[in-house]
């Protein structure tokens, strides 16, 4: 191939590059269009309804509700102090769940032995509901923030570490004797094949461990706090102030989606050539 066609079909390869690219970000811009325009049907709809009377505001709430309630909540400071204690016990479970799980998983692999005689309680531990161990662990760790991290600790790591473990075990073989042949040791072969290996397994289990993370945590402000969204949603429920309960179950759902985009930027990083 000589310079000039050389130069031509590099042009060419950089032109198809751009060209999926802005196809990508037109796609986007259009899905999120349609996303937006959806759910403000959606509320345009609730809030017709509530002032036509077809939708009670006592069982439903009502949008400018929210809106009032989200104002107030905003200009006493509560909702950005449960916001807070919500988020702070949340991430700090999570981080250290899901990173200490993962790392006792990619430990299983020295050991296949113990891996086997652990299996069965971490299987069972998984499938046990977390939200069940909450008692026992206010009562452990008192009602205040440190129990609330527990609760999320222990949601994510089980999670984290059977994840991992298994990761290791979906490596392909071949890969391990190479190394093997070549003379690597069994932390040379752990460093550069069965822990790079096992990454796309550890990210899927970081973002199954956000809703586990929240979903735990939340459940422990249920049942006994002094602040916090759950806190503020189990209050407002009780009270039967829906419009509360809207703002609190919204914040969530910003903290979720927050969490899940921070998480795929990572993966963006750690595995540049995963899709999607």
């Amino acid at each position: 191939m000589s310079e000039a066609q050389l130069y031509t079909h590099t042009i060419r390869a950089g032109s198809v590059k751009d060209n999926n690219e802005n196809l990508h970000r037109n796609t986007l811009l259009t899905d999120n269009l349609w996303r937006g325009a959806g759910l403000a049907l959606v509320i345009i709809m609730w809030q017709v309804g509530v002032n036509q009377g077809w939708i009670n505001p006592f069982l439903m709430g009502s949008p400018v509700g929210i809106v009032g309630e989200a104002w107030r909540l905003i200009q006493s400071g509560q909702l950005l102090n449960d916001t807070v204690a919500t988020v702070y016990a949340t991430v700090v479970g999570f981080l250290a769940g899901s990173i200490l799980g993962s790392l006792c998983g990619l430990m299983l692999w020295f050991s296949r032995t113990t891996a086997r005689i652990i299996d069965p309680f971490m299987v069972a531990l998984n499938g046990l509901p977390k939200i069940a161990l909450a008692p026992m662990i206010i009562i452990w760790f008192g009602s205040g923030m440190f129990s609330k991290i527990m609760l999320a600790f222990v949601a994510t790591f089980v999670v984290a570490l059977l994840s991992a473990y298994q990761g290791t075990h979906q490596i392909d073989r071949n890969l391990i004797n190479l190394m093997r042949s070549l003379g690597a040791s069994r932390r040379e072969i752990f460093t550069k094949v069965v822990a790079p290996a096992t990454l796309p397994w550890i990210i899927s289990a970081f973002r199954l461990n956000i809703g586990f993370a929240l979903i735990a945590e939340i459940g422990g402000e249920f049942i006994s706090s002094d602040r916090g969204l759950g806190r503020m949603i189990f209050v407002a429920g009780n009270l039967f102030n829906l419009n509360v309960v809207w703002v609190g179950v919204i914040m969530l759902m910003i903290v979720a989606i927050v969490l899940y985009i921070i998480v795929s930027q990572v993966e963006k990083r750690l595995l540049p050539w995963a899709k999607g």
